[in-house]
């Protein structure tokens, strides 16, 4: 998948449009294409089934091979970030029947998840995660007082951990918070042929200063307000 559109960076939905309809469902996803999306993004965890965690299962949980179906037919890339290890063979095996290699890209804090996707589907892109989203950090306001300065030491050593990161899980691309973004993180990702992808935000002034980082692509609950932030760095 190409992680670059039109100059700028890709809109992605994080678990479709949460601001619009609830989180990991069609609906969802369907708000985030109306709003603009350039992708989707959602969690597959145990049995292929979209959420984020056994905790968090919907009345009706959506299954993998459907929420491709809608990409699929909807034309957006999409991310699918792995919640569970075990299934990495069975998540290539059906973005390949779905004909989205290259419309698609996997995300994982596992880098032996990665490389155990690697070996099932050489041609499908791989992105590992940090920090591991198990608390749900991206939920709050990060960094808050509390976590300002951790935030800002994490920053600091990201440009280190980079190339650790991304050679150990064979990845192509790292799914960062947006908070650990600095530009000699992204300069460091791209000296290895990586793209920067951060999530999750929402703050319009924030988007538009890791677009100006140099990020591929930022995850958002807001797909429609990223968009809006956007365009206002090439105003026509």
């Amino acid at each position: 998948m190409k992680l670059a559109h039109e100059g700028r960076p890709l809109v992605i939905g994080h678990r479709g449009a949460p601001v619009l309809a609830p989180e990991n469902t069609l609906e969802s996803f369907a708000a985030a294409v109306a709003a603009g999306a350039d992708a989707v993004e959602f969690d597959v965890g145990a049995g292929l089934v979209v959420t984020h965690s056994e905790r968090e299962l919907p009345e009706r949980p959506l299954a993998l091979d459907d929420a491709l179906d809608f990409v699929a037919e909807s034309g957006v890339g999409v991310l699918v970030d792995l919640k569970r290890p075990g299934i990495e063979r069975d998540v290539a095996e059906s973005v390949r029947r779905h004909g989205l290699l290259e419309r698609a890209f996997v995300s994982s804090t596992s880098a032996a998840a990665l490389r155990r996707l690697a070996a099932a589907e050489p041609d499908l892109l791989r992105s590992i995660s940090y920090p591991n989203d198990r608390y749900r950090v991206s939920r709050f306001a990060w960094p808050r007082p509390l976590t300002a300065g951790s935030a800002a030491a994490l920053r600091s050593a990201m440009p280190f951990r980079v190339p650790l990161l991304l050679a150990a899980a064979r990845a192509g691309a790292l799914t960062l918070h947006h908070a650990l973004v600095s530009q000699a993180a992204v300069r460091a990702a791209r000296a290895r042929g990586a793209a920067v992808v951060a999530w999750t935000v929402d703050d319009p002034a924030r988007i538009v200063a890791l677009a100006r980082l140099g990020v591929a692509g930022i995850v958002t609950d807001d797909p429609g307000k990223a968009r809006e932030a956007l365009a206002t760095l090439n105003p026509s």
